[in-house]
Order: structure tokens, then sequence, then C-alpha cells
């Protein structure tokens, strides 16, 4: 259409040079025809001459040249559904995870890569990358299970990557007969919402017509998740076998996950150097919205300032920048920080395993078929994929131990490994003894078994990805649409073999003070809470937060104050705070003194090492009884908590309940039926950590 477009044009302009000689120009002139021979050249040597052909003939500097390609964290081409996949790769097994901090991923490749133990072939999927519908379509792979590693996320909810999933059972569109499963939860008891998500996908897929293959397993992280796992799973394969009539054989398998590229030559542009996906995606005057978990924002740290005013511990108010980033935020709401490993951990790692630190590696899956090609960014250096990538801070799990001794040459070290990596209930006492109790990290392991070597390659492929740090923004969004502001103490204990443990977050977070001109950035996003103030201002509320569970009552606050200047009916504002001493880690105390003078909220503090007995917020409440049940009982208000899950929020819960017997008139059994009917109508909301 261009080419003639512009004959049509050309032939205009010659009618308007000769319109007043009136002599009839025939239809196609000279110079028409010279146009068209020019046009016609031009193409034929664009499209025949210039590339060779069709473009068959590739180009020889191309073959010269060669560079590392930067390989993107995200899923490999979306071609075909996994049910193509498991019937063109042999597969039987697939394990779908919904993981919040990567506990239920990590579950997940040690099913999958279990599976060939027994005679099956598994494959790992996460949902939110898969079509769902298609369950419906795998009684078509023969002998084929699906396996379901879920965790349970705030009240009760699924995690980001399963919110899809979780929603199309819910619409229960499609049946699922002849649907083959097993779930496995992952949950805290010390919530209340314990393993919600692992108990409705297990239920909810028997509705739909599935098969349970075996039963739900429920893992408490309150306790002992791991242990929990392995006696789920090491009971499960056998049913399995016995439910497809096949051999249990349980053959003894290390098969690596991932092979090793080292790069003798590279362009250091090329390097990944902490990105979570794309390259140079955390650059400063580049970045791109919308922010996300794999896209976040590089926010710069305007204010960093200490708020205890005395002993040797630290807490820290920090602001975050975030102008120009279209980043929106609520009140209550958490802000996720990617952080850095302790340099001293990684450079003692490397150290340990006589690696050196700037060599560029890509690890690469040897499964063809995954949809997770590198288990992180590739290609980069050792000392990038420690400080960025891997959590080499975490207490390591007992599958990671049974390779560690594959790599020991003492004897006892190696029974050691073994006995602990094993399932016998003496194995389960020892791990839990000399790894999780005495806090022991993978260089812990190394410093105590020096006969243990392994390569740093697969100790970067055992380890678990490091993961964003989420933290109640302190912050209102209405009186600070331009920073978010956090509130974090900063993590440090010695443990039982005497060495000093530090939070990892909180110690990369500490050090980065803006002084002298110095800027820091950190990658962030924001994730969406239920934690919320009611929609009416005028509705009581009455807050709990203790500690750094303070965070988001501040925000509230902010929020109440905003309200009332502007001239609107405000309701009740309670607060119960609570710490040690009011000299050293009263938080916020001149901001909490300023709003209790002006009316804005009641104030109660307790203080509970300033006096020979502890006094806490339950003290308080307990005091306070009439008061609390006239906000929540005579007056519909809503109750949040906010801060420690194991002790504080459940000792709280048990008096809420106490409080509707004594004030509300109820038995029992109707005080706890009024207070899961207050955490139904979100006027109960938990806010809390363990």
């Amino acid at each position: 259409m261009g080419n003639i477009i512009r004959m049509e044009g050309t032939a205009e302009v010659l009618e308007e040079m000769g319109g007043e000689s009136g002599v009839s120009e025939p239809l196609v002139g000279m110079l028409d025809m010279v146009l068209l021979v020019l046009l016609a050249g031009v193409s034929i040597y664009y499209f025949f001459v210039k590339d060779g052909g069709g473009g068959k003939k590739e180009d020889s500097q191309a073959l010269k040249s060669f560079t590392i390609s930067p390989t993107q964290l995200a899923s490999r081409g979306n071609d075909d559904s996994f049910i193509a996949k498991m019937k063109s790769s042999g597969r039987n097994v697939i394990v779908f995870y919904g993981s919040q901090t990567g506990t239920a991923e990590e579950f997940a490749g040690r099913l999958a890569k279990e599976a060939s133990r027994y005679g099956l072939k598994g494959m790992v999927a996460d949902p939110e990358e898969c079509d769902m519908t298609e369950l419906s379509r795998l009684p078509e792979v023969e002998n084929h299970l699906a396996i379901f590693c879920l965790a349970t996320y705030g009240e009760g909810d699924p995690t980001d990557n399963a919110q899809e999933f979780y929603e199309f059972l819910q619409a229960g569109d499609e049946q699922l007969e002849g649907v083959q499963y097993t779930v496995f939860g992952l949950g805290n008891k010390t919530y209340e919402h314990y393993n919600a998500m692992g108990k409705y996908v297990d239920k909810r897929l028997a509705e739909l017509g599935a098969s349970r293959v075996y039963a739900l397993g429920m893992g408490d992280d309150d306790a002992n998740m791991e242990d929990d796992f392995i006696t789920w799973k090491d009971a499960m394969w056998p049913k399995v076998c016995e439910f497809f009539g096949v051999e249990a054989l349980d053959q003894d398998i290390n098969m690596r996950q991932y092979k090793l590229t080292v790069h003798e030559e590279y362009d250091p542009s090329r390097l990944f150097t902490g990105e979570i996906a794309r390259l140079n995606s955390l650059k400063i005057g580049s970045q791109r919205p919308p922010f996300d978990s794999k896209n976040p924002f590089m926010a710069e740290i305007s204010v960093n300032r200490e708020l205890f005013k005395g002993g040797d511990r630290n807490c820290m108010h920090i602001e975050l920048n975030i102008e120009g980033s279209r980043i929106r935020y609520d009140s209550g709401d958490h802000v996720a920080i990617y952080p850095t490993n302790d340099p001293e951990l990684v450079a003692r790692l490397i150290q340990l395993v006589g690696e050196e630190p700037g060599r560029v590696i890509t690890l690469t899956n040897v499964d063809e078929d995954s949809s997770k090609r590198h288990p992180f960014p590739c290609p980069c250096t050792y000392a990038t994929a420690l400080a960025h990538y891997v959590d080499i801070a975490a207490v390591p799990r007992t599958h990671v131990l049974k390779e560690l001794a594959e790599y020991t040459s003492d004897n006892k070290e190696k029974e050691q490994l073994v006995l602990m990596s094993g399932t016998s209930e003496a194995g389960k006492q020892a791990y839990q003894r000399w790894v999780v109790q005495d806090c022991r990290n993978i260089v812990h392991i190394l410093e105590d078994l020096p006969s243990c070597h392994p390569p740093l390659d697969h100790l970067c492929e055992l380890l678990p990805r490091l993961q964003a740090r989420y933290y109640s923004i302190s912050s209102s969004s209405k009186v600070h649409p331009n920073t978010i502001h956090v509130t974090a103490n900063v993590l440090r204990y010695t443990t039982p073999t005497g060495r000093i443990n530090k939070g990892v977050c909180t110690t990369f977070l500490h050090h980065l003070k803006p002084d002298n001109g110095t800027k820091h950035y950190v990658p962030i996003f924001v994730r969406k809470s239920q934690f919320r103030l009611p929609s009416k201002p005028q509705v009581p509320v009455l807050m709990i937060g203790p500690g750094t569970g303070i965070a988001p009552f501040r925000g509230f606050i902010q929020d109440r104050s905003l309200h009332k200047e502007e001239g609107k009916e405000v309701g009740e504002t309670v607060l119960y705070f609570g710490c040690r001493n009011k000299a050293n880690d009263y938080l916020y105390e001149e901001e909490l003194t300023q709003h209790s003078d002006a009316g804005l909220i009641k104030l109660y503090v307790a203080f509970s090492r300033d006096q020979p007995h502890k006094v806490y917020v339950t003290h308080l409440l307990e005091q306070n009884q009439e008061e609390v049940w006239r906000i929540i009982g005579k007056e519909n208000g809503h109750l949040y908590v906010c801060g420690d899950a194991k002790s504080m929020a459940r000792d709280v819960h048990a008096l809420i309940i106490k409080i509707c017997e004594n004030n509300g008139g109820m038995s029992h059994s109707e005080a706890e039926a009024y207070v899961k009917k207050m955490i139904n109508q979100k006027r109960y909301s938990s806010d809390v950590w363990s």
C-alpha cells in the first residue's frame, strides 16, 4: 500500500505541472516507469541480496565473537502446558508449591527429586505460571500424582503465587474426577489460622472429585517443620507406590540438579550483580514501574536514626524515599526489603571452601524441561551469589547434611552427618540439638567439621534462596505519600556455642546511614495487607502493640490525626504499648505523648522491667476489662494486635475471651464464638510474627 500511495502522489504532482496545456497525459508516464524500476531494484536487493537469500546465510562476524548472554530468572518459554511437558518427558509426578519465604518451594524441589528414588519421575511447577484449569486433564497421564506444598500466609491467606489457584478452586468451574493428589501444608501453630491453605486445598480438591492418595501433612514452624516434613514424606512415598502397584525401590540417589559452567572470558557489563530477575534492573535512574517482587524499586534511605536511648540493643527508624516510583501504600501494609548477607560471613564461607570470590559461574538445570533454568540469575561471581542470592545464615535442613556427608573424609564426622540427616529418632534429636538449638548455619557447620570440604557450586545449589524480609509500614501514606517508614530491632544474639548470630536484613540496614552526603539505596516492594482501619473514622479502635508491634499503629494514629485536622468525627483511639524500660526503649515517646496530650489517643504503657515484678500489656488490659468490653462489645469497635505471636498475641487472645466471659455474661464457648465472629467480621485483626 505504501508504494501505491507514493505513486499516486507523484502522478498528482505531474498532472499539476502540465495542467494548463490541455494535453491528455498517458496513464503511466516515462518518469513513473523509472520510479517503478528503481523501487523494484531496491526491493530485490533488500530481500534477496542483502540478507543472502531469505536470511539463511549467517553473519560470519557473529560466529567469531562469543559473549555470555545473561539469563532471566523468570520461567522459560511457556509454549507447552504442564500436561504436555509431563507427556513429552515421561513424567508422572508434578509438585505445585505456594511459597512466600521459599520453604515450600524448597520442599517441592526435594519431593520432585526424590520421586526418582521410587521409580517415578517428577517435576516442580509454580501455579502462578501454569494454567491450573489443566488439572482436569491429569488423568491423561498414567500413574500420575499431583503433590501440593502450600504455605499459609497472613490470616489464613494463600501466598502471592498461589492466589490465582485459590480463586480457581473457589470458583469450582472444573470437575477433577480421576485426579490423584496429596497435600503438605506449611504453617505455624502460634497463628489463629494454622495451615488454613493446606486444609482448604485438601478438602476442596476432594469436593471437586479428585482422589486423595495420601493424607494431608501439616508442618509446624513453631515446633520442627523439617521433622514434620520428613515424617510425612517418608510415610507418603510407600503408600503412593502401593497405590500405583509399583515396587518401592527407595534407591539412594544423589543427583545434582544443576551443572556448573566456569567462564574464563566474560563481559563484566553482562554479569548479574544482585538483580532479582532482569539484568541492570536495579540501576538507579533507569528503573521502570510497576514495582513488585520481581522488579523491586531502589529506594533511597533518607533517614536512618536510632530509637533506643540507652542499653546494648538497637532499634532503627528508617525512611525510604519512594518519590516518583508510583508506589502506593495504605496504613497496615508491609514493605519487603531485599537484603545483602553479612560480608564477613560471605568471606568466611569462601575461605572455608577454598574458592575464588571473583570466579564467574553459571549454574544450569540439568533438566531441560524444568521451568526454573537457574537457581538464581546467572552468570555472576561466587561473591555475588553468596551476598545476594543464597541464604548462608539459615539453619540448613537435613537433606543438606546428607549431601555434605559425601564430602567429609573423617569417619566420625561423616557418621554424625549421616545420623542427623536420617529419619531415626536418635538422628532427629541430634539434628534438633546440634543444628537447630545451637543455631548453626553452614559456616558454623564447616568450622566444626573440618574434614568436610564441599564444592561451593554444590552449596549454592543446596542452600535456599535469600528471601525478602517483610516489615509493617509505620507511616500513613496520607501524611507521608513519598516515604515509607520502617521500625525494626537490630537482631543480634549469642548462640549456645558462643557465636554471635546477626539478623540478615537488620544488620544490612543498620550500616546504611546517609551521613556526609553518602546515599544508600535498597530494593523494595509493597505487599498489600488486610490489616486495615475501619472505613468510618468514627468507629472506636483498640490497638495492642508492644515493642516494634507499634509500627502499623503509628500509621493508624497518623491517619486518625489527619481526619481530626480535617474536621471529621474520630472515634475513640486506645493504644496499649509495652517495652522494657521507660528510659531506654520507649519507642516514639514524644510523638505518643503529644497525641495523648492533644486528646487524639488514650495511651496505656507497660514497662516490664522498671519495677521488681514484670508488668506487660496483658496486665493493663486485665485491669481495664470494662473499658475493653465497652469498645469491642457494646460499641462494636475494632481490635488490633501486632507483635510476637508465640506468647503476647496468644495471651491477648485468651484474655479477650476471658473479658467477654466476665463482662459480656457469656459462657466460655459463647465467648470463643463471639471472638471468632469478630475475626470473621474483620473486627479482630492480627499482624504477628514468631
